[in-house]
């Protein structure tokens, strides 16, 4: 059953939105977190993803989850593990790392805080998330087969298993800072054999060119997160650039 969080994202969706997630870090927050949310809610983006790979306490999580409370968009958690987990968010990453050699990261995460995310109330967004090319920390820690960023074919074939499995969400992961993003390529030959399933693309994208050839060749869902933290003004930019990109419905 659809919730209130993936209803707005649909909505977005039909009606021709290109869509931005903010991903925060707790371990890298702005100096001024508040002032930057705000930044970035003023100049259109979609919803937060609060989470990080290493070294986030549940403290600052929930100090992070308070701060941007104050804007009416939906507040997301991308969890790295089964602590990353509360009730102040609106919506939880429901993911599984289809491409790791190991079964915790799996199905094995998801069993430990399924009925946790239940009692919690929160709402999960099923998503397969798929490391590309190097993939960063997590692949490193996700012990992830990275799918070449030249293997089209691959991907897709990934992508579509995914959307058998009843996953509406398919997040490609290039990794945080990644010096090349997924490809318009990759993009194109996924959409191409799940059209109806949500495309995330993250990693690598630092410059309006990307986000725009990133968007047009069919990712719903567009991530951006390290250039948060190191140039905002980019970010913006790249924010208010794509929300002029109109899709197809």
């Amino acid at each position: 059953m659809k919730g209130k969080v993936e209803k707005y994202l649909e909505k977005l969706r039909s009606e021709g939105e290109s869509i931005h997630f903010s991903l925060i870090d707790p371990e890298k927050l702005p100096h001024d977190l508040e002032k930057v949310a705000k930044q970035l809610y003023n100049s259109g983006t979609s919803a937060f993803l609060v989470g990080g790979t290493l070294g986030v306490t549940h403290e600052i999580f929930q100090y992070v989850l308070d701060v941007l409370g104050d804007f009416d968009i939906p507040k997301i958690i991308f969890p790295s593990n089964t602590n990353l987990v509360d009730s102040k968010a609106d919506a939880i990453l429901f993911m599984s790392l289809l491409n790791s050699d190991d079964l915790y990261f799996v199905v094995g995460a998801q069993v430990y805080s399924s009925l946790m995310v239940k009692k919690l109330g929160l709402e999960a967004l099923p998503t397969a998330y798929l490391i590309i090319g190097n993939g960063g920390t997590a692949s490193h820690i996700g012990k992830a087969r990275p799918i070449p960023f030249d293997n089209y074919v691959l991907a897709s074939a990934y992508a579509s298993a995914a959307e058998l499995l009843g996953m509406r969400y398919i997040y490609l992961e290039a990794g945080s800072g990644s010096p090349e993003t997924v490809r318009p390529e990759m993009i194109k030959s996924i959409k191409s054999v799940v059209p109806n399933a949500y495309l995330i693309v993250g990693g690598g994208i630092r410059s309006e060119d990307k986000a725009i050839s990133v968007t047009e060749a069919g990712a719903d869902i567009i991530v951006t997160g390290n250039l948060i933290e190191e140039n905002i003004d980019k970010a913006v930019s790249i924010i208010e650039r794509i929300r002029k990109v109109k899709k197809r419905v």
